[in-house]
């Protein structure tokens, strides 16, 4: 189930402020006492749903209440999923970074009342992803799918066209010659065009950005 599959809960709350300067909190989480050890917790991966566009400033508004509230041993990593995809606009190679999630933002932690209370007043949250009021962690294979995505290092190519669809090249020697595409290799972001060379059929091989479909 990923994260847009969930229900979110929307709730208002202090968390709507958007503008609200930075916290200044002051509270401290609950410590151990009788020099008692503190039991072993489980902390997972929790969804939390943003205002459109605020996904980056939430990031830090958390990071600053997790330092201003000493909850480091409770809210650990704050992310932003997102990828970068290779585009090419004029035979020009164009890298962009898209968010994987838009609106959502992605919180390691340790779920009690005072995390909860934590993440969710923080600026620009609107809730938790979860059925009503009640947040549900993401499962083992969801969180390892999405940091995969997070931990690539180059960018994906987008693809424009398909086998046997006929393509333009616009740089490069082959630069305004026509031909068809014979393949596409997603891997080395490459593509094979049947180009007319002599009066003859010949493949090349061109990089993604220098050709584009009719």
């Amino acid at each position: 189930m990923s994260p847009l599959d969930m229900n979110t809960e929307t709730d208002s709350g202090a968390g709507d402020e958007i503008n609200q300067a930075p916290d200044n909190e002051t509270e401290q989480a609950p410590e151990t006492t009788n020099g008692e050890e503190e039991p072993e917790v489980k902390k997972d991966w929790y969804v939390i749903h943003t205002y459109a566009g605020y996904e980056k400033r939430v990031k830090t508004n958390l990071e600053r209440r997790v330092d201003s509230m000493d909850m480091k041993n409770k809210i650990f990593r704050i992310m932003v999923p997102t990828e970068k995809e290779i585009t090419s606009r004029g035979g020009q190679k164009r890298t962009v970074e898209k968010k994987v999630f838009p609106g959502y933002v992605l919180v390691e932690m340790v779920m009690d009342d005072d995390s909860w209370y934590v993440v969710r007043n923080t600026p620009g949250v609107t809730g938790f992803v979860g059925p009503g009021s009640k947040p549900v962690p993401l499962s083992e294979k969801e969180v390892t799918h999405i940091l995969r995505q997070v931990g690539v290092v180059e960018g994906k190519p987008r693809i424009d066209f398909d086998v046997n669809q006929v393509v333009r090249v616009v740089s490069g020697p082959f630069k305004n010659f026509e031909g068809k595409v014979e393949e596409i290799n997603q891997e080395k972001g490459t593509v094979k065009v049947s180009v007319s060379m002599f009066g003859r059929e010949t493949p090349v091989e061109l990089e993604f950005h220098q050709v584009i479909k009719f």
